[in-house]
Formats: C-alpha cells, sequence, structure tokens
C-alpha cells in the first residue's frame, strides 16, 4: 500500500515509518516537526540523539535500500496544502498521529490549552475534510488514547469503544442500543481525543468514511527491530516531566541516581503497550479495514495494566533505587481501578510483550548510555491541573536547592 504517516517524525510515528516501509509499504510522512520546536521551547532533548529526518530517512534508504518520502506539510493551519498533496498521491491509507500527545503540556497554561486544541482539533477535521472532498476512499487509522474512558469505576471492564445500553422507552419498554462508551478525559489533550471520537462518528456515518479508531495505553520502550539497525535510526526517548511517559521515567531516574518520582499515593491504574507492540497493532489494523458504511471500528490498543506505585517498587528493587512520594499535579482520584477488554488485537495474532519479559534491563541501558544528555532540572512533573495545585507542587525533589534560613 501507499501509506501517508501523519507525524511520522514522532515518538511513535517514527517507529511505525520504518515498520511499515520494512514490510514492504510506500511511505510517506506528512510533519510540521513541531515536537522538535517544543523541546527548544522546553529547554530539553531527547535522551538518544535524534538526527534530522532527511538524515533518518537518508540512513533508512542506505541500509535497506527502500526510500522514506518526507514533506513538510502543518496539517491543523495548511488545509490547502494536505488538500493537494492527497488529490495528487491519493494513499491507499493514513495513519494519524499528528496530534500534541502530552497531557501535562496541554495543561501547562492557557496557551498551552489553545495550542493543543487547536493543533490537534484542527488536524484532525482538515483531514476528514480533504478526504470528503477529494472522494479518496483511504483506511483512515488514528492514534487514540486509553484515556477518552476516564477510569472504570463501576466495577465492569471498559469495553472496545461501544457500549450496549438499556432504554427506556415511552411506552415503558426497554430496547437496546450500542453508544460510544462515555468520554471522561482527565486533560485538555484527552478532551481533544474524545473530540476526535465523535468526529470520526460523524464522517462515517455523513460520508462513508472508513476509519479505525487505536485507543492507545501508556508506551514504554525504546527499541523495535528496524530502529536496532543503525545507530542514527534510534527512537526518541522522552524523560522530562511533561512529556516523558512513567515507566520510562522511572527507568531514567533509576539509572542516573534520581529518586523515583510517584506522585499522590500511587495508586493511579494506567494501561501499557510496548513500542513494538505499538507498530505491530498498527499494521493489524491496516490489514484489517473496516467496510466503507460501516461504523468506527474501535480496537483498545493496550497489553496489560499497572498501579504507579507497583511499578515504582518493582523498578526500585530491580535498580536500587529510592521513591519520592510527591504532591500530584494532576486532578485525578487518588486510587482507581482499570479493567478493560483488548479481545480484538489478541484475535488478529498479537502476542504482547509484557514487562517480566526482561525488556525493562535494555531501557536501562539505553538511558545509563545517554545519561550525560540529561538536565535534572527538567525531570521532575510541575505543570500544574488547576492554580489551586500549583502552589502544592514540588519542583525539586532531590532536595538540592539551598534552602531559607529564618
Amino acid at each position: 500500500m501507499k501509506i501517508a504517516i501523519l507525524g511520522g517524525d514522532g515518538f511513535v510515528g517514527w517507529p511505525t515509518a520504518l515498520h511499515l516501509s520494512d514490510a514492504g509499504h510506500d511511505i510517506h510522512i506528512l510533519d510540521n516537526l513541531s515536537r522538535r520546536w517544543i523541546d527548544t521551547e522546553l529547554g530539553v532533548q531527547s535522551l538518544t540523539p535524534m538526527d534530522s529526518i532527511q538524515e533518518r530517512t537518508r540512513i533508512w534508504h542506505a541500509e535497506t535500500g527502500r526510500r522514506i518520502h518526507f514533506n513538510l506539510i502543518d496539517l491543523a493551519r495548511d488545509y490547502e496544502l494536505l488538500k493537494n498533496w492527497l488529490a495528487e498521491h491519493r494513499p491507499d491509507a493514513i495513519v494519524h498521529f499528528a496530534e500534541q500527545r502530552a497531557a501535562p503540556y496541554s495543561m501547562k497554561s492557557d496557551r498551552h490549552k489553545n495550542y493543543t486544541v487547536n493543533n490537534n482539533v484542527n488536524a484532525t477535521h482538515n483531514l476528514l475534510n480533504a478526504l470528503v472532498e477529494l472522494s479518496l476512499d483511504a483506511h483512515l487509522v488514528h492514534l487514540g488514547t486509553m484515556g477518552v474512558y476516564g477510569y472504570s469505576t463501576v466495577g465492569a471492564a471498559i469495553p472496545e469503544g461501544y457500549l450496549p445500553v438499556g432504554i427506556e422507552t415511552t411506552d415503558g419498554e426497554t430496547v437496546s442500543q450500542e453508544i460510544l462508551y462515555p468520554s471522561n478525559p482527565g486533560s485538555i489533550y484527552h478532551m481533544t481525543k474524545c473530540l476526535d471520537q465523535l468526529l470520526f462518528q460523524f464522517y462515517a456515518k455523513n460520508d462513508g468514511l472508513r476509519i479505525t479508531d487505536l485507543h492507545q495505553g501508556i508506551v514504554w520502550g525504546t527499541h523495535t527491530e528496524q530502529t536496532r539497525r543503525h545507530q542514527q535510526l534510534i527512537n526518541r526517548f522522552d524523560y522530562d516531566g511533561d512529556y516523558g511517559t512513567v515507566l520510562n521515567r522511572f527507568l531514567i531516574q533509576a539509572a542516573i541516581g534520581y529518586p523515583l518520582t510517584v506522585h499522590g499515593t500511587g495508586g493511579q491504574t494506567r494501561a501499557f503497550i510496548h513500542i513494538q507492540d505499538s507498530v505491530r497493532c498498527i499494521e493489524l489494523a491496516l490489514n484489517n479495514p473496516p467496510a466503507r458504511g460501516s461504523r468506527v471500528e474501535i480496537f483498545n490498543q493496550m497489553t496489560e495494566t499497572h498501579r504507579v506505585r507497583d511499578l515504582a517498587e518493582m523498578i526500585a528493587a530491580m535498580t536500587d533505587s529510592r521513591i519520592a512520594w510527591l504532591p500530584n499535579p494532576r486532578k485525578e482520584a487518588a486510587e482507581n481501578d482499570l479493567v478493560v477488554h483488548n479481545e480484538k488485537f489478541l484475535a488478529l495474532g498479537l502476542d504482547p510483550i509484557r514487562l517480566q519479559d526482561g525488556l525493562l534491563s535494555e531501557i536501562v541501558d539505553v538511558a545509563k548510555k545517554f545519561a550525560y544528555r540529561v538536565d535534572r532540572s527538567r525531570v521532575p512533573a510541575v505543570s500544574a491541573w488547576t492554580k489551586d495545585i500549583a502552589p502544592l507542587i514540588n519542583h525539586d525533589p532531590e532536595g538540592k536547592r539551598l534552602k531559607s534560613v529564618s
């Protein structure tokens, strides 16, 4: 297939581009490189050294003989440029990663909230609008998030997208219906993914677009089979308080002798998936598109769930690290359960990589190798969800700042 990967320079986008190119597909990356500019804004860099997208694709061609094409397009702002590209290339499938992906970043300030909404919602709607205008029957695979659900609080497992409900009619009878599982976003970022869901539902119903929405858990890991082939193909690794995912952050903290930062009680249960499984799931979704005119296909793209404190205690025992218990910058329940159905990908043949499979030590090795690139001041999570929470945040988990003398 000819596949357009929107946001193909990012944390999941880049290894997906390599994985699908390696499988023989014709890959075209569309990206505005905003994630690199956000690094500059935050004064932080990927733990792993990242070359330019042009150099990355050059190395891939040198190693494999396969080309990955790059197009500098801002999907949220350059509608005509996007539409013209789609009209010229008419891809068979589109993988949509082109959204600001960090919940903490989306909550930093009013400016960051506006940017996240404008970027994410406009990018998604511009894409859907262009597909309809061009009568382009490309299968759209979107990377969403488990965060659209909130948490399971009623003692039942979260289904894959749709919830069967009984509705009482005016005659007193009960009729059955399937609805989108009620949204319960926990941040502006998660809210934009909920809005994506509604956009997808409308365009599938109104215009017959073929759409698959992947509600993904937290990604951990660094390498995929393809990124291991050359040191310049390595994936980005975020460790900072805005973009670093919780398990990867624990591992880098352990590698540099930083306390493992657990916020609140650590009783938050999260869903997880390894980066290699993430790209496999995207390939499985591409190979199993919904029929034209059918409803949006929804997968829960996760392989296991864990409480944050359990992960911290596991990493602390493995690496002889200490845990720092800090105030929680997020507005969320102190404890939650999370039970999730994920049978669809398992039925399609996914053989999950789990935490006990030994890849945690591989991440620690990567972290130690590039520890010299870490700015310790960027490690704490300090973006507050509300103004009331902001004064409570601990900006110095290591306790190294000078204390005033009263």
